[in-house]
């Protein structure tokens, strides 16, 4: 009762915000800046009764009647909603879309030998094996669980919506970042759009149903609040200078804007056309069929790796169907989230062409110099295991439907003073990299 209690007077507050007169002072309480003094979440904003009805409909439209709630030690408030009243289904190319009930093939896959990370994390009697939590978030910690039957989704409140630059931004990227080239000299490759990476590719134009990789967790710090850093996979096809790039991702990210805090989270996000119009990270727009009743997008993860300690890690792994055509995602051990119809994508509709794994960050460059954002851990690369972040036993999906190791990948770094990386391989970890860094040092200014 006492959660019911609390979400009901959250639901009168902000329809009495509407009711209000012409402007507003909407002050975004519960976001004080305790994970770190430059991040700056309580803001007092103007806000017109119109744009705040636009806002409250929007929400409406994407946050679905529950049929149970979840109120997380983290503030987030979880809907466990009814997959099929779930907002995938709003789409105008899913309209006839039935939901995919029988599960998906999952990739062959070689026997794989003890992992190195376990070998060492096991010679500390305190650590524990990322498997024991392979599925674990912080909205499960009072045993609470979505029923059978429902999808867990993070419910998105008006704050959220404003601390986007405006509605039609919230829970999209800003911007193309793949308009920059993944040649190193290209023009624009550092200062085009704020967007810098670390990250190992695939040969452009390869036949590819499929990535997987072990990504291991960490708590970067995030300089200012529209600025953003991640680690993910991504599955492209399509040109990266043209309208028409297919995009999908996975992985975890730290942004502030996005979630008004500095958790890692789990993410997902699609495109279709180079980021223009279609898509979004999450729920937060029509597109994602989940069906597990376990993984909420969008909610933080734990435990986390922590410096010269215990490491954390998940498994991510995203492949198209052979039967069906819907590219589907597992996480941790082989267990399905849910997938993105084949309808959705026009080059992916086939196969992919790339696959990408690595960090990104944001450089507003705020004041006049770089970010001092963090990647990964916010280690360099060369100081390796417990101290700068990897992803490991990178592999791909064949057109058989099978897993094999990554054997030939390239790696970019566009500004290896700030952020860099450094691949390897090792029977344990199969094809790896250590990668990340701290931003603004006296050698990135």
């Amino acid at each position: 009762m006492g959660t019911v209690s609390s979400l009901k007077k959250r639901d009168f507050s902000q329809s009495f915000l509407v009711s209000l007169p012409l402007f507003l002072n909407i002050i975004l309480l519960h976001f004080g800046a305790s994970n770190s003094a430059s991040l700056n979440y309580t803001k007092y904003r103007q806000v017109s009764t119109l744009r705040l009805a636009r806002i409250e409909k929007h929400l409406n439209k994407i946050n679905k009647p529950p049929v149970f709630t979840i109120e997380s030690p983290d503030g987030d408030i979880i809907d466990c909603v009814h997959k099929r009243k779930q907002p995938a289904l709003d789409h105008p190319l899913l309209k006839n879309h039935k939901i995919q009930r029988v599960p998906p093939k999952l990739p062959r896959t070689k026997t794989v030998k003890t992992d190195e990370l376990r070998e060492r994390n096991n010679n500390n009697s305190s650590s524990r094996r990322r498997s024991d939590a392979a599925a674990w978030q912080i909205w499960h910690e009072r045993g609470e669980r979505c029923p059978k039957g429902t999808v867990p989704i993070r419910r998105s409140m008006v704050h959220d919506v404003l601390r986007a630059k405006s509605l039609y931004d919230f829970g999209k990227k800003k911007q193309n970042i793949f308009q920059l080239s993944r040649r190193v000299d290209a023009p624009d490759v550092v200062s085009g759009n704020g967007h810098e990476h670390a990250i190992a590719f695939t040969g452009a134009s390869e036949e590819v149903y499929g990535a997987k990789a072990t990504i291991n967790v960490w708590n970067p710090q995030v300089e200012i609040v529209n600025e953003f850093s991640l680690s993910q996979i991504w599955v492209l096809s399509g040109s990266f200078d043209g309208s028409d790039l297919n995009s999908i991702e996975a992985g975890w990210q730290v942004s502030p804007e996005l979630y008004g805090d500095n958790k890692p989270r789990l993410f997902t996000y699609w495109t279709s056309d180079s980021y223009q119009a279609t898509g979004c990270y999450n729920l937060l727009c029509s597109g994602f069929v989940q069906t597990n009743s376990r993984i909420a997008i969008g909610a933080a993860i734990s435990p986390l790796s922590s410096f010269d300690g215990n490491q954390f890690d998940i498994t991510i792994l995203i492949w198209k169907d052979p039967k069906i055509g819907n590219w589907w995602m597992s996480f941790g051990d082989n267990t399905l989230v849910g997938y993105w119809p084949a309808e959705l994508f026009t080059h992916l509709a086939d196969r992919a062409t790339m696959v990408e794994w690595g960090g990104e960050v944001v450089n507003s460059r705020a004041n006049g110099e770089h970010t001092s954002t963090q990647m990964g851990s916010g280690h360099f690369a060369d100081e390796g295991f417990r101290k700068a972040s990897y992803f490991r036993n990178l592999e791909i999906v064949d057109s058989d439907n099978s897993l094999s190791s990554v054997q030939d990948i390239s790696t970019l770094s566009e500004n290896s003073n700030c952020y860099d990386i450094k691949n390897s391989y090792s029977n344990e970890w199969g094809s790896h990299f250590f990668y990340g860094g701290p931003g603004k040092n006296p050698q990135c200014p």
